[in-house]
């Protein structure tokens, strides 16, 4: 079967998009999606995407993880996506579409910038070196003065498998916090691996390290992938609202592959 496919990223966060309007990408199987998203032997990418067609939406957004099973929430991807359904005309400036988490809304701004609506948080875990909470899909906030030096591999896949995570797994992400921004690095399940940018981790960390007033804020986040901005209001220590990823989502090239 020859596949026409299409690749994006966002902050050096990439995916592979199949236009599965017509349904024709239904029976691709785990292990045709782990060829595929494979650096080596497929084209390459931390993850898969299929825009498919829904009743009452713009459009359906189905994930798959680098490893060929079915992911929760992607907020890269998502925002990849949207730029793509703008390209492929299926939208205009603004997108409304249904994900594994629920609706979400987003909006295609000038220069590749994409801003997607995040689901509510309303469920925080702390602790003294440590937050865990979903935005979509479940993170670990690890804070780390010295986030340039972590081994994030050999650290964050520790966590992953350790016993409280080791069957759903969860991604792990290391937070530095300064005053005008965090730096954050993580470990993404499915991937098993660092990845360049993690969206869902981007926005868990920048909730997770909000100010302690109530009421809108903003964060800049940086990642080796480039910057991210959050926005979202906060009604109180463990509940947020209005949550909105902000950044780049760049077209990198599409092609024919032979499955």
């Amino acid at each position: 079967m020859r596949i026409e496919f299409y690749k994006y990223q966002g902050t050096g966060n990439d995916f592979i998009i199949l236009d599965n309007r017509l349904g024709n990408f239904t029976q691709l199987t785990s292990v045709e999606i782990a060829f595929l998203c494979d650096r080596r032997f497929g084209i390459g990418a931390d993850g898969l995407m299929l825009l498919q067609l829904k009743d009452g939406y713009d459009f359906e957004m189905v994930y798959y993880n680098a490893d060929g099973a079915e992911g929760s929430m992607c907020g890269n991807g998502g925002r990849c996506l949207v730029a793509f359904a703008k390209r492929m005309n299926v939208i205009d400036k603004t997108a409304g579409f249904l994900a594994t988490d629920g609706f979400h809304e987003a909006a295609v701004k000038e220069n590749d910038w994409v801003e997607l609506k995040m689901k509510d948080v309303d469920e925080i875990e702390k602790a003294a070196d440590h937050s865990i909470l979903n935005t979509g899909s479940p993170h670990y906030i690890k804070w780390d003065n010295d986030v340039e030096k972590t081994d994030v591999f050999t650290e964050g896949r520790r966590i992953r498998n350790s016993t409280p995570f080791r069957t759903n797994g969860i991604n792990v992400n290391f937070v530095k916090v300064h005053s005008t921004h965090l730096n954050v690095r993580t470990y993404e399940r499915g991937v098993e691996a660092e990845t360049l940018s993690c969206g869902t981790g981007v926005t868990a960390a920048a909730i997770a390290a909000s100010d302690q007033r109530i009421g809108p804020q903003e964060k800049r986040v940086v990642t080796p992938g480039g910057e991210l901005n959050v926005k979202f209001v906060k009604h109180s220590d463990t509940s947020f609202a209005d949550i909105w990823l902000c950044g780049p989502a760049k077209f990198v090239f599409s092609g024919l592959i032979e499955l």
